[in-house]
This record gives structure tokens, sequence and C-alpha cells, in this order.
């Protein structure tokens, strides 16, 4: 008898299949978040959230998503891709991240198989599933001493036939996935199978983000209830005693960030991955769906040894100037690299061009000598406490803006300049994009990040900008629905993104 036996794979090949959790990115288990921090490639689907991917900034990044009975890519093709990557180049971490749980309806198990026939280790990261995640944030407790002392998981896709409901008439609570399009036959076949018509029922769009909308009625009225509030989906729906308890128990879609500013709002953050973490928080809790799409990404000066010559030789410099937080990062990282550290500085006086560099080098240990009244670079330069002939060498990326330069040569003093870093645009995938054209606003942190959204998606766009030379660059760039923040910080940032949707309507599917 021949035994097939399985191609060995690269050393490195490995496989993590990893519940994303049902849509608030705060839900994924610490586990996960570890497994993607580790991973070479990411393929993550429609249910995913895509914020997740910021644990993983890296990585190459695949859209696997299938909505509904929509054949994007079919279930046989992700199999093959999850191996073909894992195989690459010798062996990678392949990161599998799929919507709630791995196995709770998510065709995590072929995809295990897949892993097991083509001798590639796998692990599983459970996840937190939507069944019980998205009646939860609806107030609604699947069991319940005094209502429901069981419950059942139920697909409503009747693609491979209906369930046998009566079956399951000792169940308390049924939470049934992926049933809205069919919610109509399915409550028709539950009452058929003895349901009562009145039984409670609910269904949530959307559980746990803050686009989750909720229809409540009974099993024989919850079909025409999601109808009419258009609700479509993705969505869970609850059917049992349990659902009454929503009344009293409703906790998420009644909090501070519901309804706030930006509820029902899709914004887009700009920042780059290493400064976009706190702007999506402070966006989150005021309602907002966020997406980070880095537009540009900061690399290694290309000219370091002209960069070392001029920082071990400061002589003749006055002014220090730095116009942004990465350049007080990397000043610090040089200084390192010639084994150098603040207390080189100390015959040379520093300007920062805001409170937010000032506190970057503050963070360092060192205290910024001047920061202008206003922030932007042709502030610094008409502000700065200097005299004429004194030298100001300004530390910053290849794509500095003039205005720095123009103001002091007008005043007389001496400009230098040297690359610290490389400003260089960041590429996102196709599925970014469309969320990033699709997004109600969109939030501009520099000048470099409004010319490089309208070189890739337009200028078609409601943008927030951090301040007025970031504004400036905007429109300049073509934009014309321009909102300021009224402060240099993430926080002011934040309400710019309010006020450039206040009044506006919202977009399909948005909260009702």
């Amino acid at each position: 008898m021949t035994v097939a036996v399985p191609p060995t794979p690269p050393a490195r090949a490995f496989v993590s299949l990893i519940g994303a959790g049902p849509g608030d990115p705060g839900l994924v288990t610490v586990r996960g978040v570890e497994a993607l921090q580790k991973a070479d490639v990411v393929l993550f689907d429609y249910l995913a959230n895509p914020e997740l991917l910021r644990h993983c900034p890296g990585a190459e990044t695949i859209y696997v998503g299938k909505k509904g009975f929509s054949e994007y890519i079919s279930q046989e093709q992700i199999n093959g891709l999850i191996v073909e990557k894992a195989r690459e180049g010798g062996g990678r971490r392949v990161a599998r991240l799929k919507g709630g749980d791995v196995f709770v309806f998510g065709r995590g198990g072929e995809e295990a198989e897949a892993c097991a026939l083509a001798g590639i280790a796998f692990e599983v990261v459970p996840g937190v599933t939507s069944a019980i995640a998205a009646p939860a944030y609806a107030g609604i407790p699947v069991t319940h001493r005094e209502a429901a002392r069981s419950f059942a998981v139920l697909t409503g896709n009747t693609k491979e036939g209906g369930a046998h409901y009566e079956r399951l008439s000792g169940v308390d609570t049924l939470v049934l996935l992926m049933g809205v399009r069919n919610l109509e036959q399915i409550s028709a076949d539950l009452i058929a199978s003895g349901r009562a018509p009145e039984t409670p029922a609910a269904t949530i769009q959307w559980g746990t983000t803050p686009q989750q909308r909720v229809a409540t009625g009974t099993l024989a009225t919850i079909a025409r209830a999601v109808r009419e509030a258009g609700l479509e989906a993705p969505a869970v729906t609850v059917v049992g005693e349990v659902a009454r308890l929503r009344d009293h128990l409703r906790w998420f879609d009644v909090g501070p960030g519901f309804g706030g500013p930006l509820a029902g709002r899709s914004v887009a953050v700009t920042r780059t991955r290493d400064g976009a973490s706190v702007l999506s928080d402070l966006l989150r809790a005021r309602g907002a769906s966020v997406l980070e799409v880095p537009l540009i990404r900061f690399a290694e000066t290309a000219r370091e040894a002209e960069l070392h010559a001029r920082l071990r030789d400061l002589t003749g410099v006055a002014w220090l100037l730095l116009t942004s937080n990465q350049a007080a990062s990397a000043l610090f990282t040089h200084l390192g690299r010639l084994g150098l550290d603040a207390r080189h500085l100390a015959g040379v006086r520093v300007a920062a061009v805001g409170p937010s560099t000032a506190r970057s080098l503050a963070e360092r240990g060192l205290r910024a000598d001047f920061v202008p009244a206003t922030p932007g670079a042709a502030h610094l330069g008409a502000e700065l406490p200097a005299h004429p002939g004194e030298v100001a060498l300004h530390l910053t990326s290849q794509v500095a803006e003039a205005d720095l330069e123009r103001e002091l040569e007008a005043r007389g003093l001496r400009y230098e300049r040297a690359e610290l870093y490389r400003t260089e645009p960041a590429r996102p995938g196709e599925h970014a994009m469309n969320r990033l054209r699709a997004a109600d606003v969109v939030t501009l942190a520099s000048g470099s990040a409004a010319r490089h959204l309208a070189a890739l998606a337009g200028t078609d766009l409601a943008v927030a900008a951090m301040g007025p030379q970031t504004a400036d660059a905007a429109r300049r760039a073509g934009f014309t629905r321009v909102t300021v923040a009224e402060a240099p910080t993430l926080e002011a940032l934040a309400n710019a993104a309010g006020r450039a949707v206040a009044g506006r309507p919202l977009a399909a599917g948005g909260e009702a």
C-alpha cells in the first residue's frame, strides 16, 4: 500500500489562523496581536477590521474578502494562497486574519486542513465570535438564569440547505449568523417547527462597531422590522426571551462615543504607522469608524556620511532647527550612532517648529530654546530670536518646505540644511484605497501627506488639516474642502474632523 506523504515545507513556514473578533479592534486577543506582529504576510477578509493591520506595519497584506454570495476569491483559492505564501522565499510566517472566531462558520477548519495536507505547521488563535459579542453590545445576554439556560448558534445561509429547526425545540436562545437575507423564510420555518410567533427577536447589524444598528420585534415581525430599518449583512439575529432584556441592559449604542460628532462616520488617518494610534483612539471616542492609511513613510537618509560629519562638528552653528517629531527622533538616533548624546549640543540653541516637536525633544531630555507663538515653518523663520549673519542648521527631510529658508534669508541669516531622514510615499493596497476614497473625511498632519493623497486618490475629498501650513499645502494640491485644526494638537485635529462632516448627510448604511 502506498501512503501519500506531504511535501516537506521550508523550515520557517508557519501559519497562524487568527480570529479577528466581531469588529471592535479592541476585542482581538493578545495572542492574536502577537501573531500579527510576527507575520511576514497577512491575508485578511471582509469582516476583519483593517485597523488591526497596524499591528503588522512591515508585513505584506492581501485582501481576500468575500461578501455574501459573491465570489471575489473562492475558498479553494484562499487555501492555495495560504500554502503558497507560507512556502515563499525559504518559508514565511503567514497570518490569516478572519472575522469573528476561526472555527465558527468561518471555514477555518478547511484552511487548517490545507496546511496539514501541505505539511505546514500552523496554530489556531481563537477569536471572540459575533454570535455572543454582537448581542452583548446590543444589551442582550445569550443566556440568563431566569430566561435562558441554553443557546445554539446557527448559520442562516441556506445555500447548503435549511436547518432542522424541529431538533432545537428545547434550546432557549437561537443565534443566527448570515441570515438577514433569508430572515423571512427562517422565521416562518421556526414558527412552523413550533416556536411561538410572539417570541422576542432582535437583529444587530455591524455589532460592536460605531455603525451598529439594531431592529427589534417578534419572530413574526422581525423580518419586516429589519426590512423597514434597512439593515443588511453583516448581521446577527437573536431569537428568544433574552431579546427583551435590551430594553434595560442597552449600554453601547447609548454610550459617550455613540451619537458623538463623528457617529456613523468613516475617518481616514494618513499619519505614519507610528503616529496614527493616538489620533485613531480620539476619533473612535467621538464615534468614528477609523481607517489608518499611512501615505508617507520615513526612511534612512541617503546622505548619512555628510550628516554625521556636520553633527560631529557644529562649530559656527548658532541654531539647530527641528520642524517635525520625526526630526527630533532621528536626531537622537544619529547622535547615538556617533556615540554622542544631548550633551554634544550644549553650545547650540535648539528651536522647535511647534509644541508637539518641543514635547518630543523634552521626552528625550532636551528643552527647546525657542518655539514660535504660532506653529509653522514660516512663523519659526520670522520669529526666531537670531541675528543677521548667524548660522541656522535645519535638520529635516529631503522635501522640506521652502518657507523657513525664505524667511531666514530675508532677515540676513545663513541657512543650512542637512538631510536627517527621508520622506517617501507609501502605496496602500487596493482595498485600503477603496475605503480611503469612500471616507467622510481624511486627516492630514503634513504637507507631504496632502500631496501624496492628491496624487493617489484625487482631491474630491473633505480633509482636516493639522495647522495652517498643512492646510495651505492641501489647497495648493487642489483640495477645496479643507477644515483647519484650531491648535497643533491631535485633540484639535479630531475636533476639526468632526467640524468637517457637520451638517453633511450620512452615507447609505450610516447610523439612522
